[in-house]
């Protein structure tokens, strides 16, 4: 039977089948700005042969009454990964438009079709085709080595892929890697986090930074986390986009200050997009 197919700007899809609580978030109000239109007046002393006058020479330039024409703005590096991995966690098609170009996309990609998914590009009209997993990659189902997804210097799709291959996994083993500054950045808070809903998950140089090792379980688990909000909103997000394949529900409670308020807004925003609750 064919998988059925949507096409939307920011994807489709049902990706629910667990709970998922977060405390201590607060929505913001959508903001509306207007500018308003006013001549533009230019001071300046023209230089002549004569005595300058007391006044200086004034010009006025009056506004533009009227612009037309078509500007099309480019693709967000932060919300085209999103919808990458969202769709390709879902069940059925999901067709992307105005998909940014660049490398964070590129290696997300790449590690789309390592995991065994259906990926069609075209970068003419900057349009990509995402055949979802349904929870489960297909390379879990064939694979009897480990897993290599090499992400560069990709953060966006670092943080999120590591909590995405422990519950869409399998069975199968995992090490996400990428170019030396990547072994720099940190992600032991993510890691600490998906141990604590029993995911078999380090950072095996003892680092806090990648590469990160995943040797799968079926699934993730469930349960409760305590996760740190002061160091990077990137750890709640690959949390709550992996946390509706759970084997049982799954509470985040975050600690402290949570910074970068709307790319969590963001994140839970493209959820609701794929049928999820949060």
């Amino acid at each position: 039977t064919p998988l059925p197919s949507r096409s939307l700007l920011l994807g489709s899809s049902s990706l629910k089948k667990s709970a998922v609580s977060v405390k201590f978030l607060k929505s913001n109000k959508d903001s509306i700005f207007t500018a308003t239109r006013l001549p533009l007046q230019v001071r300046a002393s023209v230089a002549t042969t004569k005595k300058p006058s007391k006044a200086p020479e004034e010009i006025v330039l009056q506004p533009i009454k009227e612009i037309s024409g078509t500007v099309k703005l480019p693709g967000s590096k932060s919300l085209s990964n999103r919808i990458l991995l969202l769709a390709a966690l879902s069940q059925g098609t999901t067709v992307i438009d105005n998909l940014l170009s660049s490398d964070d996309i590129h290696y997300m990609l790449g590690a789309l079709r390592t995991l065994g998914l259906r990926v069609e590009e075209d970068s003419a009209i900057q349009r990509a085709t995402i055949g979802g997993s349904g929870g489960l990659f297909p390379a879990s189902k064939e694979s009897t080595d480990e897993i290599q997804l090499f992400l560069g210097n990709a953060g966006t799709a670092m943080r999120p892929l590591t909590a995405a291959v422990v519950a869409a996994g399998g069975n199968a083993r995992y090490v996400l890697d990428g170019v030396p500054r990547m072994r720099e950045r940190p992600i032991g808070d993510l890691v600490e986090g998906l141990k604590q809903l029993g995911a078999d998950v380090d950072c095996f140089l003892g680092t806090n930074c990648p590469p990160v090792r995943v040797i799968g379980k079926g699934g993730l688990p469930g349960g409760t986390v305590k996760l740190s909000g002061s160091v990077s909103s990137q750890y709640l997000t690959a949390l709550l986009m992996a946390a509706p394949l759970a084997l049982g529900d799954v509470t985040i409670e975050i600690v402290d200050k949570l910074i970068s308020v709307p790319y969590v807004e963001m994140t839970i925003k493209l959820m609701e997009r794929f049928g999820v609750s949060v």
